[in-house]
Parts: C-alpha cells; structure tokens; sequence
C-alpha cells in the first residue's frame, strides 16, 4: 500500500475507502482489508487523511469484477508497483477501446489479461 501521485489519483474516476468496500461487498471492514493484503484488491493511501482508499471500478455487483484478480497477479509477476498497475488499468487503450478497468467491468477479461501478458515480453 503506497501513497499515490497526483497523475494516477487523477486517472481513476471515484475511489472507495475500506468501509465502503466493506459495505458493497457486504463482508467485516477487517475482510476487505485482508483482501487488500492478499492482492485481491488495490488500495492505495489519498486524501487529506491519507486514508486506504481501493478505486470504485474495482467493485460491481456485489463483488470483485470478474478478472481483476487474476490481472493484478499478472502485472504483479510482470514486477509492477500497485502505483504502476493503477496507472495501466486506468490509461486508455485505443485497441481494447477504453481502459483496462472498462473493459473487465464490461466483462472483456480475456483481452484485457492478454495484454498484460505481452506486458513481460
């Protein structure tokens, strides 16, 4: 869990603190907060008060958008920071279209793992 830079906190729309994802996920706090130590989820730290806070497209009907996880093991193999994984869900990419994090939400996981796969080569 890092401190994030002004250019990434601007890529993501809206973020949730750990209460929030609590509630939509609807587990204990103490359950979204293992799910950040398991690498199920990104959080990083913003705000004035520095809180964990995981980004909003990361959470969708009741639970992880389908592909996430498996996406942040990749890019985390691949040897990316949470910062850079953040910065690579949230950047549009013309041949998918839109970001990463669109298109797991619109559930198109297997192009959007595909590409973080050619990420180590």
């Amino acid at each position: 869990m890092t401190e994030i830079d002004a250019k990434t906190d601007a890529l993501v729309p809206a973020w949730l603190t750990l209460p929030d994802v609590a509630e939509k996920l609807d587990v204990p706090v103490t359950r979204a907060r293992q799910l950040v130590k398991e690498g199920q989820l990104i959080a990083v730290r913003r705000g004035e008060g520095r809180t964990l806070q995981v980004p909003a497209d990361f959470i969708g009907a009741g639970r992880i958008v389908k592909g996430l996880v498996g996406t942040i093991t990749l890019l985390k193999d691949d040897g990316f920071s949470d910062e850079e994984m953040l910065e690579w869900l949230f950047t549009e990419d013309e041949s998918l279209p839109g970001t990463p994090a669109q298109a797991l939400r619109e559930n198109r996981g297997t192009e959007v793992k595909r590409r973080a796969q050619a990420l180590a080569v």
